[in-house]
């Protein structure tokens, strides 16, 4: 039990202090055999490392999560238009929305020729929305009028119950109990978020909104809050108005080639082809945006643009780095290497050098070029650049700690070695330091 709740914490940790918000991809699942490749690269890493010691500083995990969370993006960046599977590389295909901030559109299907993918009409009506519950508005300086005690209450949701449990102490005040139940509720992760209204006048109010949109199941609510059944002290949820559904949840509603529809959210798939967000509701009746394909070229620049900004953004995330580890510049220089290697291919299709090592695109040069004669050796010159970036961001996240400043303490007896398992998991141990 010990062990399983600092993995938990430690997990949570992570995902909570280094990993990206909305930075889940469907590239960061894997198959038995990758994770087994994965496996016997670390074996063969840790065989022929020597034995260091690192400066266990946070600075130091910040630094070294980072680089594996910069280089993980890269890599998912460059699977999504194909990478993982050098013939499919930058073919990948685009799809377009006449109206985006309306509804845009991802095209989620397999490579396809553009003319036998129909395009389709799309008119939002009303969009998903979750529940709100808003609590009484209550004098934020005036002390609470319940007696000092142990209060709990339950809130449903998803057929689930939890019990939340605080205590109220001799002459705290409204905004004191409404801050701590804020933060008690939204750092339970149940798929509620709590935060406090003001309405000017020197009160506040305590609201709980769901995460989640639609109504699933022929129900009415998403959740519920009630301490009618507490095992402590009961009569905090009616004082601050817990239970007042300001909001009820409701489905998107919208016209697909005029047919009616309903979708309990806002993001959603349609016919596995085209992946869709609704981003507001039509302004009129009749104001409807066509989802269909870019043509070919017009996708290559869409995706040869892609590349070139997920190279970008790990380059100046990495360059940031630079005046407290200066070892971030070794990889700078070793990611510029890469590119430097095909700047004379790159003039000639629109790709140039900033001086601060990034890429800049020209979008028409990169279509003239896609047609001309050369088009498909330039696609290639493109492909080899991302599988070489591929490559090396496989060797970051197997080894972020090359480039963290260290101690040397032994090398090991080339041929005669064998494998050391805890050498690279200086970088797993990093997210138990606080906690085992």
């Amino acid at each position: 039990m010990a062990y399983n709740s600092a993995l938990n914490t430690a997990l949570s940790n992570y995902s909570t202090s280094y990993m990206p918000k909305n930075s889940s991809s469907r590239y960061d699942s894997h198959k038995k055999s990758e994770l087994r490749s994965i496996y016997n690269s670390i074996v063969k890493l840790n065989k022929e490392s020597p034995l260091y010691l690192p400066n266990n500083t946070k600075d130091i995990h910040d630094f070294a999560i980072g680089l594996k969370e910069g280089a993980r993006a890269l890599r998912n960046t460059i699977a999504s238009l194909g990478g993982l599977d050098e013939d499919e590389m930058l073919n990948k295909k685009v799809a377009y929305s006449t109206i985006n901030d309306m509804v845009s559109a991802t095209y989620i299907g397999e490579a396809a020729d553009e003319s036998s993918v129909t395009p389709f009409e799309l008119e939002v009506v009303t969009l998903a929305s979750g529940q709100v519950n808003t609590g009484t508005a209550l004098p934020s300086g005036a002390a609470v009028p319940l007696p000092p005690a142990s209060y709990s209450f339950d809130i449903t949701i998803n057929d689930l119950s939890y019990e939340f449990q605080y205590n109220i102490h001799e002459g705290e005040t409204n905004r004191e109990i409404q801050e701590r139940l804020s933060r008690l509720i939204t750092n339970a992760e149940i798929g509620l978020k709590a935060d406090i209204l003001e309405d000017g006048a020197g009160n506040s109010s305590l609201r709980l909104a769901t995460t989640s949109t639609g109504l699933k199941g022929g129900r009415e609510i998403l959740f519920r809050v009630s301490d009618e059944e507490s095992s402590k002290q009961k009569g905090s949820v009616e004082y601050l108005g817990l239970s007042n559904i300001s909001h009820k949840p409701s489905n998107a509603e919208f016209l697909l080639n005029g047919e009616p529809r309903w979708a309990s959210s806002n993001n959603f798939t349609i016919d596995r082809m085209y992946e869709l967000t609704l981003n507001r509701e039509r302004k009129a009746e009749g104001e409807s945006a066509q989802i269909g394909l870019k043509t070919d070229v017009e996708s290559l620049t869409e995706n040869v643009q892609e590349l070139i900004n997920g190279y970008n953004n790990f380059i100046t995330s990495t360059s940031g780095y630079s005046e407290s580890f200066p070892k971030s510049n070794r990889l700078v220089n070793e990611m510029y290497r890469i590119s430097r290697t095909y700047e004379a291919e790159f003039s000639q299709m629109g790709v140039s050098f900033t001086e601060d090592g990034t890429l800049s695109l020209d979008k028409e040069a990169l279509r003239q070029n896609a047609l001309s004669d050369s088009g498909k050796e330039s696609l290639s010159v493109v492909q080899n650049f991302a599988n070489s970036v591929l490559a090396k961001t496989g060797e970051i996240s197997l080894n972020p700690m090359q480039y963290v400043d260290r101690t040397v303490v032994a090398y090991k007896n080339p041929g005669h070695n064998f494998a050391a398992p805890y050498v690279a998991s200086t970088y797993s141990g990093m997210m138990f330091s606080d906690y085992c």
